[in-house]
């Protein structure tokens, strides 16, 4: 089921669905003003874009993105820190969250890359976080179709519990053979979306998305947060415990228009730039 929430955070029968099937898609969760705000500041962004790095698919193509842990006080940041996504997670995850990091993939039309079957938990449990209570938001920057390689999601797969992971080019990808199988068990689903349309999904749900051989882009901004008592156990180059400074959701559109593209002062780039999460993984043979 597809929900239509308008502005505000998820009700009690999106999390129920949410917990049933490992995700729920929120119909219009921003705005066409926040939306609109968030794609021109990330297309017209050179710090974005000079932070921006490549992950090859094993396909032969490549996917580009930025990645930064802590939110700050721009228009990033204010998507990442309002109360409407916050909230959302809390409800998911059954208290505190806190910001684990957000991401921008930037699938340009005709040279975005795949992203290769997966669970997040599959590399993140490398970073000492003990269980897998993280949620991921996937907010489109875009409009998300089948042609230009959308999120893929198999229902339900969160039940699985974590899948073994090895490097599939330079992406962690799950144990194929288990994956097959679970095709052949449980629904595929592709995730179409309008701007301004989310997706929440659990952190052991297996997603993947196709290249983008359209003439259309198709950007998202990812928002992943970690339950406050799920604090890692050992230092990663994804942060432990921070509060999080929750801000009302009509900073989105104040901070946007007042300061319109200033990522400089809006988040802390990872450093080095790169997600070294699947760094420990083997190659596959």
């Amino acid at each position: 089921m597809v929900h239509t929430v308008g502005p505000r955070p998820l009700d009690d029968s999106q999390a129920a669905e949410y917990a049933r099937e490992g995700f729920v898609i929120a119909r219009g969760f921003f705005t066409p003003e926040e939306i609109d705000l968030l794609r021109r500041a990330a297309k017209e962004d050179r710090e974005l874009d000079a932070h921006s790095f490549g992950r090859a698919d094993g396909e032969g193509g490549t996917v580009r993105l930025s990645l930064w842990n802590h939110p700050g006080d721009g228009i990033y940041g204010m998507f990442a820190r309002c109360e409407r996504i916050v909230r959302s997670a809390e409800r998911l995850l059954g208290g505190e969250v806190y910001h684990y990091h957000s991401k921008m993939i930037m699938k340009d039309a005709r040279v975005g890359g795949a992203w290769t079957w997966h669970q997040d938990y599959g590399y993140w449990y490398q970073n000492g976080v003990l269980a897998p209570w993280l949620t991921s938001v996937s907010i489109a920057v875009d409009r998300a179709t089948k042609e230009n390689g959308c999120l893929q999601v198999i229902a339900r797969s969160h039940e699985l519990g974590r899948i073994e992971h090895s490097l599939s080019g330079e992406q962690a990808g799950a144990d194929m053979e288990r994956v097959n199988v679970a095709l052949k068990r449980l629904p595929l689903v592709y995730c179409e979306m309008e701007p301004g349309d989310a997706i929440f999904f659990h952190a052991n749900l297996l997603h993947r998305s196709d290249m983008n051989r359209s003439d259309e882009p198709r950007w998202s901004m990812i928002c992943c947060y970690n339950a406050a008592r799920n604090d890692p156990y050992k230092e990663s180059h994804h942060p432990r415990y921070t509060p999080l400074h929750v801000v009302p959701d009509a900073r989105i559109e104040e901070v946007g228009i007042r300061r319109f593209a200033d990522s400089a002062a809006d988040v802390a780039w990872l450093a080095g730039a790169k997600d070294r999460s699947a760094d420990t993984l083997k190659k596959t043979t």
